[in-house]
């Protein structure tokens, strides 16, 4: 290490009291994604409001803690929190009235335009992994916004924690371009491991029998994914382009499954743009010039990811209705969690020369009825519930999975659309979905 950049990397030092000092009033405040999100400052954020701190907004994506600023309606006027994924922490505090949800597909997230409202001052709140001899650090588990809030000019406060793994690709930042550096050596957040169930292995092997030798796949989390990862393992020179790097792609490379070779694009190696699992995923990307991270508008573009040969993009759904549309992040209007790549993924896959594009949810579940017991009903629905979000338009739907089959919706009619889609709901609601299909004029 340069001890001029040695210099430069001391004196820009402070302590999360002193950082948080920096913040003034309006200003537009970026926090980093899931886990790359500095808990240190997040936990303390609230404490802005002491310095006679208003007005300020925050953009963030799956926050990881139940943070003060996000439940607390006393901070509202202080912190105005929108996200545009959310996770428990968010859905908790929606009621609250200081947060809110921002629509918008991940290759979209960033753009200047969006956030420069008023002449607000960006700035930006991330985490990076140590700092190397030339005067790098890395961003560590993404770079899906967070790189280009950098270029845009934001004020960068950075958490250096050096428990944080080292990463390629678009997350190398220089100590020129951080603001303020406060050290801290956390925990990492991780994952729980979501446990396969009869019904994933189903689905997962209803589309893994789909998936060629030689394709490029974008998987995400939960059970159904981690079936369909368990299910590939068989599978020959697989590649991997995806939002999100996940254990179960660690499993893909490790069972030789996953090797890249027959790849268009960054070809021998996993491009992803953000990562978030167990300690294992961590020290697996850990230094790994195999695994490159990218920014999200470049991974998640849909003409980028077209260019993959055999691009297949697995997505799971809340709801679909007869016509084909999907209902991913909302449960009528509640929101659940958020558009994240679904529809650029999807999109992207079907612009891909023998690429497909797969919707996967069960067929049944169950809820609170009005008795205050517990009743079930089916996912596959004549109407989407009033008020619910269109994750995936019946435009872009390729191929819907449940445990009683795969059926393809791409450039089928309505009729023939209500005719698949009935065949793989449960046995129990298909005559009333024909009903319903009959009685609305569906078909």
């Amino acid at each position: 290490m340069t001890s001029n950049a040695k210099e430069i990397y001391k004196g820009k030092i402070k302590s999360i009291d002193g950082a948080l000092r920096t913040i003034k009033s309006n200003d537009f405040i970026i926090a980093a994604m899931a886990g790359s999100e500095p808990i240190p400052l997040l936990e303390e954020l609230h404490r802005i409001r002491d310095y006679g701190v208003r007005g300020c907004e925050l953009s963030n994506c799956l926050p990881m803690k139940d943070y003060e600023f996000i439940k607390n309606p006393e901070y509202a006027d202080t912190i105005f929190t929108a996200g545009w994924f959310y996770s428990p922490v968010m859905r908790k505090a929606h009621s609250t009235g200081n947060v809110s949800f921002a629509p918008q597909h991940l290759h979209n997230s960033f753009t200047k335009r969006l956030y420069a409202r008023d002449d607000r001052r960006l700035v930006l709140l991330c985490t990076c992994a140590s700092m190397d001899k030339h005067g790098y650090l890395s961003l560590s588990l993404g770079t899906t916004y967070e790189r280009q809030a950098i270029e845009e000019g934001a004020y960068v406060i950075a958490v250096v924690n050096p428990n944080l793994p080292r990463t390629f690709g678009d997350t190398l930042v220089h100590i020129s371009e951080i603001d303020i550096v406060v050290e801290s050596s956390y925990e990492l957040p991780t994952l729980p491991e979501v446990p396969i169930n009869e019904k994933d292995r189903i689905i997962g092997n209803y589309i893994a029998e789909m998936v060629e030798d030689g394709s490029t796949i974008q998987l995400g989390i939960g059970g159904i994914p981690n079936a369909v990862a368990e299910a590939l393992k068989i599978k020959k020179h697989l590649g991997i382009h995806t939002e999100m790097f996940t254990d179960g792609m660690v499993d893909l490379i490790q069972w030789g499954a996953v090797d890249n070779s027959h790849k268009t694009i960054y070809r021998g190696q996993t491009v992803a743009t953000f990562a978030l699992g167990s300690q294992r995923l961590y020290d697996f990307i850990d230094d790994n010039p195999s695994v490159v991270f990218r920014y999200g508008k470049w991974t998640n573009n849909p003409y980028i990811i077209g260019q993959n040969h055999k691009m297949v993009s697995i997505n799971t759904s809340l709801e679909v209705d007869l016509f084909g549309q999907c209902a991913s992040e909302s449960i009528g209007p509640m929101q659940f969690s958020g558009t994240g790549g679904q529809t650029d993924t999807a999109v992207g896959a079907q612009n891909s020369p023998e690429g497909k594009s797969f919707i996967a949810l069960y067929s049944t579940t169950t809820v609170k009825n009005e008795a205050g017991g517990r009743s079930t009903i089916s996912k596959i629905v004549p109407m989407l519930k009033q008020g619910a979000a269109v994750s995936l338009s019946r435009n872009d739907v390729d191929y819907v999975v449940t445990e009683h089959g795969i059926v393809r919706l791409r450039g089928r009619s309505i009729k023939e659309r209500v005719e698949r889609l009935i065949s793989i709901a449960h046995p129990d609601f298909r005559d009333e979905l024909k009903f319903q299909a009959k009685q609305h004029g569906i078909w």
